[in-house]
């Protein structure tokens, strides 16, 4: 999202491919991503090293990225409701864990969207409601949404295509494809933070471990190590942006292109100076820079972790998967509806897919996924 780094004083604001939806069962499968929009131009102190999931979370949230990820989307069948849906449901949870516990490099991460509680008689959890219209969105309901997720994280298109193959066939029947759309990570130097198609650092700014622990897993109660994702699918105009001088571009982001530095100069994770004032008395972060309109001491330093993938369908269809866990949606909503107002960003991204969801502690032998809330 913007700028989300560690708890200072407060400031104001500043004013001023997918393919066609599927329908069917779940063998469709086996043909087989401006909030917060471009993470790459935040910045912050260096994040410590992320630790992987814990046993009690599910994997794919802190674990580092593989270089390749799908996302599938999924609403129930129109007989799945009420308590034998539910049941239907957990069967089919149950039915995925030994795909979900298994460690082979790949991750998958279900989510829970919150009309799925609704259909089944279940009480979803507090914070998972849908997310508010925000202005310049051109949502299309087919390209975001849905009950249930999967992120599937892997080496290559063929890994995540066999793990979505194995849960269609651990679980046939429940489910009916929404929408899908494979992800990638541009290629990096080893040791370096991924680029975004705009040719920016994606995700200098991330929460490190402890930062995570306040900031992303829920703490003790009902839904101890649950979390919360958003998915937003943004289509970058990547050739109008190209057009623009690099100095341009980088007061639009709020960073430097080569190195990822703030404006003000330093390295990568240095943090950027929201005051610096230029020898004229204005601002050297633009006040509608996406650094600073996302940055967290907008939010008393709350902050999000970004976990983007690039999307590539065609020369006019490429963009952002962006992937954002959180332990309170509303964080997004908040930093959202800033960027939307005033964002430079916002000429360059369209927002046309939108979800949220609960994303359950992990599955194990003895508890499947999902038992504690359906």
């Amino acid at each position: 999202m913007g700028d989300r780094s560690s708890p200072g004083s407060e400031v104001r604001p500043p004013t001023g491919g997918d393919g066609p939806a599927r329908r069917g069962l779940l063998g469709g499968l086996a043909a087989l991503g401006t909030a917060a929009a471009v993470a790459g131009c935040q910045g912050s102190r260096a994040p410590a090293p992320t630790a992987p999931s814990r046993p009690g979370r599910q994997p794919g949230v802190t674990d580092p990225q593989p270089p390749r990820a799908l996302l599938l989307s999924y609403d129930v069948g129109p007989g799945t409701q009420g308590p034998a849906g539910r049941e239907s449901v957990r069967r089919m949870l149950a039915a995925w864990t030994p795909v979900l516990t298994a460690r082979d490099g790949s991750t998958v991460t279900v989510g829970l969207g919150p009309s799925l509680f609704h259909r089944l008689g279940s009480r979803a959890p507090e914070a998972l409601r849908d997310l508010p219209a925000f202005a310049g969105d051109r949502l299309r309901p087919e390209a975001g949404g849905g009950q249930v997720f999967l992120q599937i994280c892997a080496a290559t298109p063929t890994a995540c295509a066999d793990l979505a193959r194995r849960l269609e066939q651990a679980a046939p029947g429940v489910l009916r494809p929404r929408w899908r759309q494979a992800g990638f990570l541009p290629a990096a130097p080893p040791g370096e933070t991924p680029r975004n198609l705009f040719g920016f650092k994606d995700g200098t700014a991330n929460p490190g471990a402890k930062q995570a622990e306040r900031w992303v897993w829920l703490g003790p109660g009902p839904h101890h190590d649950a979390t919360y994702l958003v998915v937003r699918r943004i289509r970058l105009a990547t050739a109008e942006f190209g057009t623009l001088p690099v100095e341009r571009q980088e007061r639009v982001m709020g960073r430097r292109k080569a190195h990822g530095g703030p404006l003000q100069g330093g390295r990568e994770h240095a943090e950027p100076d929201l005051f610096a004032k230029t020898p004229q008395g204005g601002y050297l972060l633009p006040a509608d820079a996406h650094v600073r309109l996302a940055h967290p001491r907008f939010d008393g330093g709350a902050r999000i972790l970004r976990r983007g993938y690039s999307y590539d369908n065609a020369p006019d269809d490429q963009g952002l998967l962006f992937l954002a866990y959180m332990n309170d949606p509303s964080l997004f909503t908040r930093v959202q509806r800033r960027l939307a107002g005033h964002d430079a960003l916002s000429p360059f991204v369209e927002h046309y897919g939108s979800a949220v969801f609960f994303v359950p502690p992990a599955a194990s032998p003895e508890q499947p996924l999902g038992s504690t809330v359906l």
